[in-house]
């Protein structure tokens, strides 16, 4: 790779967050590409390595879930990557609750969730989680009540704290008020900045993390995106900010990474695009904590190393005045990418 940011693992393991009480590494590790979405996914062997790989390098937040089920089952990766040294990594993972609810108890409820949840620690190898998230929230089934469920499992150590995954102000709210939320995980990126408005100003409000997945736009801003004919279950298909006419004209918005970059190239510190845009997120608020989820090595060194790479406030506001006069083409629609996985 031309442009790679040198870094010590030292300097690296040094950069840390906080989602709420779980300390975490600056730049967390989305596992999900590890089992689909994104084409061609490595052996479970490969992908035990890459996680194993992901530590060395000094993350220590590793995210995924009980539906990353594509080729692999993600959770039995990252608990057989990180089983021999578990007490030095968070692992946040996500339950979906997708049936119908509809007049069932709040004991039904904190059953199913004890099965859940007893699933994934199995799989995870081991007998807590520091967040355990509700994926997309379920209208049959009152917040309040999960987020009672959430505490009784706090209290008895299987989770040390909980979160909510693409949820709306009100919804975070109502959860809060029953139990504190250590996290909210939704998609953020330069590129989708649909949560600046409502959700990240109530979680400084109300002092909770934020885990930003798609942080590079799916790949995006990394500035390799191509019109390929992306098939099957990769999730690219219906994400419409790859089609065509949308690269395009979103060209504007990967120049502008690739001027700020260079200027930093100038400055002797050797920066890539992408990390311009981990760099941004991080200057934005300090409880927030991008989880990109790359594949390759160098690329997963190169994201990490983003905590290295500081913007000034000058630069910062610089930024921001011209994405103001930036329009973004084509979205992520959570909904289209639920469809595609039923349809296979």
């Amino acid at each position: 790779m031309q442009h790679s940011l040198k870094c010590s693992q030292k300097s690296l393991k040094m950069k840390s967050r906080k989602l709420r009480d779980v300390e975490v590494s600056a730049i967390g590790y989305g596992c999900m590409g590890l089992s689909g979405g994104y084409g061609a996914t490595p052996t479970k062997e490969e992908a035990v390595k890459i996680i194993r790989a992901a530590y060395d390098m000094g993350y220590t937040l590793f995210n995924t879930a009980e539906f990353y089920v594509m080729n692999t089952v993600n959770e039995e990766l990252v608990g057989e990557a990180l089983q021999d040294i578990r007490n030095e990594v968070a692992i946040s993972t996500k339950f979906w609750m997708a049936e119908n609810w509809e007049g069932k108890s709040t004991q039904h409820l904190m059953q199913e969730l004890r099965t859940r949840l007893e699933n994934s620690l199995k799989k995870l190898r081991t007998d807590h989680v520091e967040i355990y998230t509700q994926a997309r929230v379920n209208k049959d089934i009152p917040l309040e009540e999960v987020a009672y469920c959430m505490g009784e499992l706090i209290k008895e150590g299987k989770i040390l704290g909980w979160g909510l995954s693409q949820v709306k102000a009100d919804e975070i709210e109502r959860a809060n008020a029953v139990t504190p939320l250590t996290a909210i995980e939704s998609e953020y990126s330069i590129m989708e900045r649909t949560n600046e408005k409502d959700v990240i100003p109530l979680c400084e409000k109300l002092n909770i993390g934020f885990m930003a997945f798609s942080p590079l736009a799916n790949g995006f801003l990394s500035g390799s995106a191509t019109n390929a004919n992306y098939d099957g279950l990769d999730i690219r298909r219906v994400i419409t900010r790859f089609d065509k006419d949308n690269l395009a004209a979103n060209q504007p918005l990967l120049d502008l990474l690739h001027q700020f970059a260079k200027e930093k190239d100038g400055a002797g510190m050797r920066v890539t695009p992408a990390q311009i845009s981990l760099a941004w997120m991080l200057h934005k608020k300090d409880f927030i904590v991008p989880i990109p989820g790359s594949r390759k090595l160098e690329r997963m060194k190169e994201n990490f190393c983003a905590a290295n790479v500081e913007l000034t406030d000058e630069e910062f506001n610089q930024i921001e005045t011209e994405l103001a006069n930036i329009k973004i083409y084509g979205d992520r629609r959570d909904e289209d990418i639920v469809k595609l996985r039923t349809l296979h």
